[in-house]
């Protein structure tokens, strides 16, 4: 992949850190952006910032060639955290020109929801990740009404492994869909993957690993 200049929102900790990590290894130019003002990374330029804000975030997309949105949030009910900033995001892209983007949502979330096993959509996900899913959903909805170029990814669990293994990725029904979970640092270098390839525009990947 030739050099970009790569803007993580939620790029404090989690898969967005490793994301910011990979991307500054690889000799990529990164500016990273969250409430927190904890850079993951020496190298890179870190905003701390409100990113449902527009206005605010524009400055952080200025000059980005694309955008990587893995933002992680308490699934609280009635709450679209994911959504509120994707929102803003797509919004400040749209103003400084900006069109690619890639974004982590989830496994359970659109026509991945099939692949899920019994115990995963008759238990976990009512108890567990309703409003999570609910949130990513709405949050895909936008995305693909943006009229950005943006690729989605949906892995299941994700783990702090270093890595785990092989990690395969399917569109919809077609994709593997998992019983098991997904190292980070696997995702995050699927998401920078996607950014190089023209071809997963328009589309959003069931992760699995194995």
């Amino acid at each position: 992949m030739s050099a970009m200049n790569i803007t993580v929102v939620g790029g404090s900790r989690g898969t967005g850190a490793l994301v910011a990590q990979q991307a500054a290894a690889a000799g990529h130019e990164v500016r990273t952006v969250s409430r927190s003002l904890t850079t993951p990374v020496a190298s890179v330029d870190h905003l701390a910032l409100d990113a449902t804000d527009a206005a605010a975030v524009q400055p952080a997309v200025h000059g980005a060639d694309a955008v990587v949105v893995t933002v992680g949030a308490p699934a609280r009910a009635g709450e679209t955290p994911r959504t509120d900033i994707t929102r803003a995001v797509v919004a400040a892209m749209k103003a400084e020109g900006v069109r690619r983007i890639v974004v982590q949502s989830s496994w359970g979330v659109g026509d991945s929801y099939d692949s899920m096993p019994f115990v995963m959509k008759r238990v976990v996900v009512p108890l567990i990740l309703k409003q999570a899913l609910v949130d990513h959903g709405l949050q895909e909805t936008l995305l693909a009404d943006s009229g950005l170029d943006w690729t989605v990814l949906r892995p299941g669990g994700l783990t702090n492994e270093s890595t785990a293994g092989t990690v395969r990725l399917g569109p919809g029904v077609g994709g593997p869909g998992t019983l098991g979970r997904v190292a980070r640092a696997d995702v995050a270098a699927l998401l920078l993957a996607c950014l190089a390839d023209p071809a997963t525009i328009g589309h959003a990947y069931t992760i699995a690993a194995g």
